[in-house]
């Protein structure tokens, strides 16, 4: 892997401290203006390496390392830092909070008219949409990690009751935004003849078989999803549409919708999270805020979450729920996905939806759920594999791995990006509004990464990483390398010499997804090497061989030969014993010593040969 994530962490922390702290202050804002969204994402840019890659941890100040000081000098000294954070962290709660205290989970400046010249009313800014949820659920649970370490090593009484009260003001935060996705949960039912229904059908018959066998075969790959759909889920929205579920010849589909969908019920709980407002969201899932509220939940469950123990329990009682929801999305995805017996219906790029928008960036949204949903099934190489030449499609068609030399549909998925409908928005009063994704390349290449992580054949990691260092460098290229914003995302113009705009102010959505790709990074090289069961072998034969020849040295008397001769002769069997234990995890370097043991012992033996022969 080319990519260094440490020194490329350092330099975004650099950057986004030198951007964000001025004058004494937290300064929110960037390309997109200040929003819930944004302004989460650019506190995201330095919460999320510090709570999850623990070499840029900030919650104990006396451990943090020089370099981490000097790259957020911007915020002072290692005892400057987590307390600014802190205040800026509340500034962000407070900011997105009611005056009744009910938490703000509305779109604002990231919503777009679908009709030109009509402004969006005052109303549909403040409409809560799922992407702010699902970043509130990663915020907030950063957030309370952070200062459940921090306050072990806080002993004023004043910056300890400021510690409790952010704790207690990102608890109401998380569990008003887990409320939130689960009202926005939807299941779509339609009749297998109808337009959604032939689009469904045309996806996943890539034999193209007999349509009513095609519809019997699915409908039988998805009974245990809508068998649970129809029973367990009994809180939030989607409830009540799996009770379609029953009906004769049906289809569905399950996910989440843009904001609160239509007529959700409330969600009966002890916990404060103020008002619940009425929603007016489609009742059906869009690919995109699918794929952000499982990232969100899949963060609930995590071993750091549990571990710390981030939740409480009417907290871990919703998550409850929405881990169920995120379990059965996941698994209906993937068995759409890759429904069929010879070519995969994800293999049949673009992706279609039911209701015939085509994009690439659907089809990477769909093999992010189908990732998903084999780090819990144990899937075979030939699986990942296939999975990984749709990642590698996707890199060459959205001409992140071939050159582009004109406008066109593969440029305009990076700028200005995949534009689409938010329906029902209108019923709030104004146009309809739409949303903008343009994460394209940052979202291929933390799901290259992640892929490569779960692979056990060494040329297909090999394989996949190569992937991803091109993918890199597509990224590096759109780094922004003047201004004030220097050393941040995104300038697409740096890759796209065509594109006529070119952007110097940074767009904190982009630059956080950068963030979580190099903290992706950064795992996956923490994690063990890939396992070789063939070098394993010839690191256990070579072994032997060398354990063999040091126990002869050892019984012609080597050692007795002067003190020189049996100094090396316990450092090789030294050397031996640390080449003994990594046999397993680190065959590669336990072949390695093993190779330097038996050259030295050679040398012996041909040393102590000349000198009979003389």
């Amino acid at each position: 892997m080319q990519i260094e994530p440490r020194q490329q962490l350092l330099d975004l922390w650099l950057a986004t401290t030198r951007v964000s702290y001025r004058d004494g202050a937290w300064n929110p804002g960037g390309r997109g203006g200040s929003n819930s969204i944004s302004d989460a994402e650019q506190l995201l840019c330095i919460m999320s390496p510090a709570t999850e890659v623990p070499m840029f941890r900030l919650d104990r100040p006396d451990n943090v390392s020089e370099d981490v000081i000097a790259a957020l000098g911007a915020l002072g000294d290692s005892l400057q830092i987590p307390h600014r954070l802190l205040r800026a962290l509340t500034e962000y709660i407070d900011r997105y909070t009611d005056p009744d205290g009910t938490p703000v989970f509305s779109g604002g400046t990231y919503f777009d008219s679908d009709v030109e010249a009509q402004e969006i009313s005052p109303a549909q800014r403040e409409l809560d949409v799922v992407d702010s949820f699902s970043i509130s659920v990663t915020l907030m649970l950063a957030t309370i990690g952070f200062t459940k370490v921090f306050r072990s090593v806080v002993t004023r009484p004043t910056l300890r009751e400021h510690v409790d009260n952010l704790e207690r003001l990102a608890g109401r935060r998380l569990s008003a935004a887990m409320a939130g996705l689960l009202r926005s949960f939807t299941v779509n039912a339609f009749p297998a003849d109808s337009a959604s229904g032939r689009e469904l059908i045309r996806a996943v018959n890539q034999d193209r078989g007999p349509t009513q066998a095609v519809v019997e075969e699915l409908q039988e790959a998805l009974r245990e999803i809508r068998v649970r759909l129809s029973g367990d889920v009994i809180i939030g929205s989607g409830a009540a549409e799996g009770s379609e579920l029953d009906i004769a010849n049906r289809l569905f589909e399950c996910g989440w919708s843009w904001g609160v969908v239509r007529d959700a019920p409330k969600i009966e709980t002890i916990a404060d999270i103020g008002r619940q407002r009425d929603g007016v969201a489609q009742d059906a899932p869009y690919l995109y805020f699918t794929t952000v509220a499982l990232d969100a939940i899949q963060a609930l469950s995590s071993e750091r979450t549990r571990l710390l123990g981030l939740l409480d329990p009417e907290q871990s009682r919703l998550a409850q729920s929405l881990q169920l929801r995120f379990e059965l999305t996941r698994s209906y995805w993937a068995t759409i996905a890759t429904f069929g017996s010879s070519r995969w219906a994800m293999e049949d790029i673009p992706w279609c939806t039911t209701d015939g928008r085509m994009s690439d960036y659907f089809t990477l949204s769909v093999a992010g759920m189908v990732m998903q949903n084999m780090q819990c099934v144990r899937p075979s190489n030939a699986e990942i594999l296939r999975v990984g030449n749709v990642l590698e499609e996707l890199a060459a068609r959205s001409r992140i791995t071939r050159r582009s030399s004109e406008p066109g549909a593969a440029v305009a998925a990076h700028y200005p990006g995949l534009h689409f409908p938010l329906e029902g928005s209108e019923d709030a009063g104004g146009p309809r509004l739409t949303w903008t994704v343009a994460d394209l390349s940052p979202v291929l290449f933390r799901r290259t990464l992640d892929l490569a992580g779960m692979t056990t054949d060494n040329a297909t990691r090999s394989r996949l990483l190569h992937l991803s260092d091109a993918v890199w460098n597509h990224l590096h290229d759109r780094m922004i390398r003047d201004g004030d914003d220097r050393g941040l995302w995104d300038r697409p113009a740096g890759v796209f010499s065509h594109l006529t705009r070119d952007h110097t102010n940074v767009s904190w959505s982009y630059t956080r997804r950068v963030v979580d790709c190099l903290v992706t990074a950064a795992r996956v090289i923490n994690e063990a090497p890939v396992h070789s069961d063939l070098l394993a072998q010839v690191a256990a034969d070579l072994l032997n061989e060398a354990d063999h020849l040091y126990d002869r040295e050892l019984l012609q008397g080597t050692t007795t030969r002067g003190e020189t001769l049996r100094i090396e002769l316990e450092r090789l069997g030294t050397v031996l014993r640390r080449a003994r234990s990594l046999c397993r995890e680190r065959p590669g370097a336990a072949v390695a010593m093993t190779e330097e043991v038996l050259r030295a012992l050679d040398r012996l033996s041909a040393a102590r040969d000349a000198d009979i022969g003389s």
